[in-house]
């Protein structure tokens, strides 16, 4: 009987310390990064890409967290006459941004995101609990995640 007690004994510190030190996730390689925002601008009318028509000018582009009054990451991307503003830094971190998008000083949108940055099942991840545009007619395509702000030059 004290040996069938020895194997218990042993069986459960076994399972309690040999499992319980090994870190579960270190031969998980995860990485989710933060979703990316895209928008093209387009006129209204005629249903063309402002960049790419010339209307407007990447290099006039500013995006501002209200929030803060500072500037915030964005990029242009200009390949292949696409002309696409993405901003990829919202949600790396747990936060809540309200970023006025402008070109050449005309307000075209503002862009609302509450952004919580999570762990679990071994990766990280971003649960977006609200996002919005507001002050702009937009469409959203989710094939390619791209918003389409639709304005009145």
């Amino acid at each position: 009987m004290k040996r069938l007690y020895r194997i218990l004994l042993l069986l459960t510190l076994v399972i309690a310390f040999g499992c319980g030190n090994k870190n579960d996730c270190e031969d998980i390689a995860c990485f989710t990064p933060p979703e990316l925002f895209t928008f093209q601008i387009i006129d209204i009318s005629s249903g063309e890409n402002l960049f790419t028509n010339g209307t407007f000018d990447a290099s006039e582009i500013e995006v501002v967290n209200t929030l803060n009054n500072e500037s915030y990451e964005f990029s242009f991307i200009d390949e292949n006459s696409i002309d696409l503003l993405a901003i990829y830094s919202v949600g790396w971190k747990t936060e809540i941004v309200n970023l006025e998008v402008s070109v050449g000083g005309e307000h075209l949108l503002t862009f609302y995101v509450d952004a919580e940055r999570k762990n679990g099942d071994c990766c990280s991840f971003t649960d977006y609990k609200e996002t919005r545009i507001d002050d702009a007619e937009f469409e959203y395509d989710s094939s390619t995640g791209i918003y389409s702000i639709l304005v009145q030059p």
